[in-house]
């Protein structure tokens, strides 16, 4: 892959607004906060937190091979840590720390809610900005019975992309999730979305010009 330039921005760009839903957020009885390499999610579920809009959080996400470097003792750890250290009190928080990918996040944050005693009849799932769409689709699939909404930090690509250690990682990140709402339907894993011509174009371009680190290769 060569520099990133113009063009290749503004492909990413248009693979970020296809992800970043823009969900109204209202109270929700708990939210589940999916581990990955951003801990910018926690400073959502803070201010979230201190909106009154989520009583209770869990924190999801294991010790993975991609984060480790970052976060040695599981992303679900270090969440809550870092969450504690913004003020979510931790009478607050419930911790899964087991989780591989996206369908154990909700499904064993779903388990770890019940073993509390709590009752959900809608959640809020706390992510990356990008992995949004991906995380709804698959909470559609997982666990049909909620009304489901998306809520992140607030911030624009352009910030965001110049936020990151890794531009092109962030890109080819954004790339695989793209793909992996396209194919995880097929494979029971979410439930199947519309994606316009335009996203699709975009993101056969950035696979051209060599953003495919993330992609499937089964």
């Amino acid at each position: 892959m060569t520099s990133i330039t113009g063009a290749d921005r503004d492909d990413a760009r248009v693979l970020w607004d296809f992800h970043v839903l823009d969900h109204r957020v209202r109270p929700v009885p708990a939210a589940v906060a999916l581990g990955g390499c951003d801990i910018g999610v926690v400073s959502a579920v803070a201010e979230l937190h201190r909106a009154r809009i989520l009583p209770a959080v869990v924190f999801t996400g294991a010790v993975m091979a991609a984060t480790s470097g970052r976060f040695p003792r599981g992303e679900a750890v270090h969440f809550r840590e870092a969450a504690l250290a913004l003020g979510v009190p931790d009478g607050a928080i419930l911790l899964e720390p087991h989780a591989a990918n996206t369908g154990q996040n909700i499904t064993f944050a779903r388990r770890v809610l019940e073993g509390a005693g709590k009752r959900v009849d809608s959640v809020l799932l706390v992510c990356m900005p990008y992995m949004q769409r991906r995380a709804y689709a698959t909470c559609r699939r997982q666990w049909p019975e909620v009304e489901v909404r998306c809520a992140s930090q607030r911030v624009s690509f352009d910030a965001y992309a110049e936020a990151q250690e890794d531009e092109a990682e962030f890109i080819a990140m954004m790339v695989g999730d793209t793909q992996r709402v396209m194919e995880y339907p097929g494979r029971g894993f979410a439930i199947e979305q519309d994606v316009p011509e335009r996203v699709r174009d975009a993101f056969e371009r950035l696979c051209g010009r060599g953003y495919d680190a993330w992609l499937l290769r089964d």
